[in-house]
This record gives structure tokens, sequence and C-alpha cells, in this order.
């Protein structure tokens, strides 16, 4: 290292810094509840020649090949000047999929372009044929039917090109709702683009050029320190999403993994999973590589910056036309951001688990199920205007590692727990619906030594008029599962509420029309657990029972341990004696009926 290490970190901080400050602009500025409140988006810095270099808190799923569609630009425009922004979200031109819309500022010093401020955010609508933005029956991008812009020049010398403009408004549902969060996306790029001509204009182009390569060798390093204190070896993880319209048997996952510790190097290879579907839940080349690049950072080191120095290290193989590779025109990416694309994150982390003592993780809750549905219908309050927004008011069960519990906030497998959920007084003043409830479902955790977050009960509905939701439930036939030893998570169930309280299922994967007064009901999968649940610490236990998150009956027949008295408070105490022979009982019927 040449430059020096104060200097690096100072500068390495200060990036993240910019990036934080546009994401808060989006966040602070944005007119969907998808950005004010889920904060669906995510911000990043890209180098001039199209390398990752800070993403801060960006969601995994966003910011992991941010870098391809920075790519795209360069490669599509020759005459890239100052003042220009590019709005792009082609998911065969880098993007993750066509609800994500990504604007791309290039930050031109002294006329060499230097980087690249990028604000991605995912849309509430995109003109798809139906008022969602996932579309996983979709045949292909036609009968999708989102408005596509590949890296399409969106501003010149920073002001709109009102053609562009024009075709978002007249296509998209809500428009004044798009083109507040595309003013916001595009505030945010502008911030990151001053604030880098600010540290360029403080350091000099030098300078800042020679902390790229540096900054890059010695994420590289990180990642290469981390690997070499690895076991060697090789194993196939296997998954399965649920089954859906052509795959009735659901979708097999393959993730091969190899580690090489004197090397350095991870390799992720996979091409041995079925070709394309005519669906849209087939993943785009940028998902495909983020989600299991998610999955192998949960499982060795979460802490290493996550840039093009430390992709060096991380090889993701695949192939064309395969539902997890690189996807062949004109099949369908609509659903790539969440489904399948979950389920090689979940693979991928059980993978390593079970290889490996110490590594990975269990299977986090995947899926888009009806606590995140893209709502619909008319708001009588404002002269029956249109709305249309997807609500995050689930939570769905994190995976338990090695030594830790699963984080009851995790919300899903692609973005690990960085989003936020929905403020329901804001949903109910925003939007004519009703929230009934949210709360913790007891007994849908994941046992384990570690055990997995439980899932959330979630129900809401309309006020007035017919509210129409979209939904893509996963994890409902084949719910996460543990590592080690550890159990699974509950099993995610859609159900509809009607007026006289009745609850009835709803298919996995569907739309529904509510009426005033019926209620959308979700019970949102557990993570999985990691490790024998009789060997959880009693007290552990005790706690778990006092949040509800284990009855009574759950920890005496899964953990073993049983308790002095019946009362939820502090004078629930555990009865030791008793809980010895519970679990001596329970390890001799495991071992009778061959179990491990």
């Amino acid at each position: 290292m040449s430059m020096d290490p104060v200097l690096l970190a100072v500068i390495a901080n200060r990036l993240d810094t910019i990036v934080r400050e546009m994401e808060n602009t989006l966040l602070r500025t944005g007119r969907s509840a998808v950005l004010n409140m889920a904060r669906d988006f995510s911000c990043a810095l890209i180098t001039g020649d199209n390398r990752l270099l800070a993403s801060a808190e960006g969601l995994p799923v966003h910011v992991i090949g941010m870098e391809f569609v920075a790519e795209a630009v360069c490669r599509l425009h020759d005459d890239i000047q100052d003042g220009d922004a590019f709005l792009h979200n082609d998911p065969y031109l880098g993007n993750t999929h066509p609800a994500d819309h990504v604007i791309l500022v290039p930050v031109i010093v002294d006329g060499v372009h230097l980087f690249t401020a990028a604000a991605k955010a995912h849309q509430a609508d995109c003109g798809n044929a139906n008022p969602t933005t996932y579309m996983p029956f979709a045949r292909d991008v036609y009968e999708e039917g989102s408005l596509i812009f590949p890296a399409v020049r969106v501003q010149q010398d920073r002001k709109d090109v009102e053609d562009v403009i024009r075709m978002c408004r007249s296509r998209i549902r809500v428009p004044d709702q798009w083109y507040g969060d595309y003013l916001a996306m595009v505030g945010a790029a502008r911030i990151g683009e001053a604030r880098l001509k600010d540290i360029v204009a403080k350091y000099g182009i030098e300078t800042m050029q020679q902390f790229i390569e540096e900054w890059f060798d010695y994420s590289e390093r990180r990642i290469a320190h981390v690997i070499a204190q690895m076991p060697a070896g090789e194993i196939t993880g296997q998954g399965r999403h649920d089954p859906l319209g052509p795959l009735p048997e659901g979708i097999p996952i393959n993730v091969k993994i190899s580690i090489d510790p004197d090397a350095g190097t991870i390799d992720i290879d996979l091409t041995d999973n079925i070709d394309c579907v005519p669906a849209g839940i087939n993943e785009s080349r940028t998902c495909a590589v983020n989600n299991v690049m998610t999955g192998v950072f949960n499982s060795i080191d979460p802490d290493i910056p996550h840039n093009a120095g430390t992709f060096r290290r991380i090889n993701v193989r695949l192939r064309e036309n395969c539902v997890v590779g690189i996807p062949r025109f004109p099949h369908s990416c609509s659903v790539a951001t969440t489904n399948v694309g979950e389920r090689l994150v979940v693979t991928t982390q059980k993978a390593f688990a079970d290889a490996w003592d110490g590594y990975g993780l269990a299977e986090g809750a995947c899926g888009i199920g009806p606590g995140f549905a893209v709502v619909s219908g008319a708001d009588w309050r404002k002269n029956d205007d249109a709305y249309v927004n997807q609500k995050f008011l689930g939570s769905q069960g994190g995976p338990a590692g090695p030594e830790i519990d699963g984080w009851i906030t995790y919300g899903n497998s692609v973005t690990n727990g960085l989003m936020f959920r929905d403020s329901v007084e804001i949903d109910e003043q925003k939007y004519p619906i009703r929230v009934k409830e949210i709360r913790v479902r007891t007994d849908s955790e994941g046992a384990g030594r570690r055990r997995g977050a439980p899932g959330f009960r979630v129900g809401y509905g309309p006020k007035h008029d017919v509210m129409r939701a979209f939904y893509v439930t996963d994890g409902h036939h084949f719910p996460p599962r543990g590592a080690r030893g550890g159990g699974p998570g509950a099993a995610s169930i859609p159900l509809k509420m009607t007026t006289d309280g009745t609850e009835e299922p709803l298919p996995p994967i569907s739309s529904a029309d509510l009426q005033p007064g019926e209620i959308l009901l979700h019970l949102l999968s557990g993570g999985g657990g990691y490790g024998d649940p009789l060997e959880r610490e009693v007290e552990r236990v005790r706690d778990d029972v006092l949040s509800q998150f284990v009855s009574l009956e759950r920890a005496r027949d899964v953990y073993g341990v049983l308790f002095e008295g019946s009362e939820l408070d502090e004078s629930l105490q555990v009865d030791r004696a008793a809980t010895e022979r519970q679990r001596t009982a329970l390890r001799a019927h495991r071992q009778a009926s061959g179990g491990a």
C-alpha cells in the first residue's frame, strides 16, 4: 500500500457518507410509500470504468451488480456529457428487473469520466399489463407489458428530455406518483454528483484514481484472508421454489460451491439448473450473480466491503437460457428480484452451513405473499383517483446462524433486513385501506440451538371500494429449512377473512379482489433453526416463551424445557430437574426412532 492508510480510510468513509446522503434524499423526497416508508431503493457510486466502488447500506439485490447498468450506459453512448442522466431498467442489459428504475449520472471532471452516481428504486407501477410490478405468470416480456428503457438519456444539461417523461406519464397508472419518485431519484443522483466533484476538488484527480485502485486491492486482501482460513472443499446445495403455473413440481435449485483457501477464491456454479421457463420468475443475470454472492457474504463474513475488489475473489458461473442464469429474450424476469432469487440466497448459505460447521446460515423466509402485495383500486376520498402501491406490512422470519438467533424484522432474503416496514398510520392516511392486525405468529420459528425468527400474522383490507391485490407467495409448500439439526420455519399461508370472520384459503400465487369489510391475511413463515433445539440454553427458551415467540407446549415438546407455573410474567421459572428428564426422554425417543 503506497497511500497513507488513514487517508484511505477517510476517503472510503467519505464515499459511504455520500451514498447515505443520496439515500436520505430518496427516503425524504420519494412520493410513493415504496420509497418513503419501505425504503425499497439503493444508491451506489461506480467508477468511470464501471466497477462498483461504494454502496453503504444498499440492498444486496440492488447494489451487487450495479456496475452492469453503468456498463450498459457506456456501451450504448459514446457521447456522454456533463449534465447527462440516463434511465435504465432493462434486465437483458444488466438491470435486475423492469420494476427497478435506475437513474445514472456520469461525474465528469476536467473532461474525465471519473465516476457514475446511481440511484435505483423499485416502482409502485412500471406500466405492466396488470397493476403490479410482479407478473409471475407472464409467458414473455410482451405479456408482462412493462415499459423498458435500455439506458435511455433522460436529461441533457440537467434538464429533462420531455419525450421520455411523456412516455412514462402516458403509460404508468399513477403518473404524478411516478414523476415524484423520478424527481427524487434524479435529486439523489445529482447530490452524489455534486459531492463527488467536491471530494475531487479537495484531493485531486490523481489521488482519487490512486485511492480507487488501493481500496479495491485492500478489499481483495480482506476477503482473500477470510477465505484462506476456511476449509477446502466442494458441495452442491439443493433447494426448491414452490410450484407455479408451468412447473407443478416446483423449481429445483442447484448451487455448486467450491472453496480454494490456497488461492483465496470461491467458485459458484449455477449452470446445472433448468432452462428458462415461460413465466415471470426467471432470474436476470444481475440477480443470479448478486443473490448467490449475498449467500456467500452472509456465510463467511458480512463485514467485508462489497465492491469490485472483493468480487475478484468470487467467481459465479452462469449459462445462457437458464432459469438462474442469463435469460434469453423474450423470457420474462418480472419477479427476478424475489422468489427464485431468494431461493438462491438461502440455498447458498444453507450449503455452507451443511458442509462447514461454524459457517453459513439456515434458510430464511422467501417470497412476497399478501403481506407484501401490490394493491390497487380507486380512492373515494380523492375523486376516485387510481392508486397503486406495494405494501410492506409483513415481516418474515430471519434464519439462525452458528451463534445468532434469527432477525425478527428480516423482511426477505434478498434484502437481509435492510428495508423498513410500512407505518400503519401513514398507510391508512395515504391509501383507502384499513390494517386489522400485525402480530407475532407464535410457534412459527425454526427450532434450534439458535432459533430462526418467528413470522408475523398480518391482515388488512379496503375501507370503501374494492381493492385488488397481487402476490407471489413462496415457502407454502417448501418452508424454510433448518441447518445442522435445526428445524424448519412454519409455512407461509395466504388467507382471506370474509365479513363474517370466516378465514378462507387463497392460492399461494394469485391475485384477489377484496370487498369492503374483507381482510387479506398472511401467516408469514419463520426462519429455519441452526443446531439441535435440545441444546438451546434454557434461559433463552424462557425468554422466547415470555416474548410469546414460543408457546409453553412447544417449549416442552420441541426444546424439552418445562417451567414452574404458567403465567407469562417474571414469575415463570425453569424447572431444571424436569427439564433434564424431558430432554433425556426426547433424546431417547429420537434415537429409538432413528433420528439424528
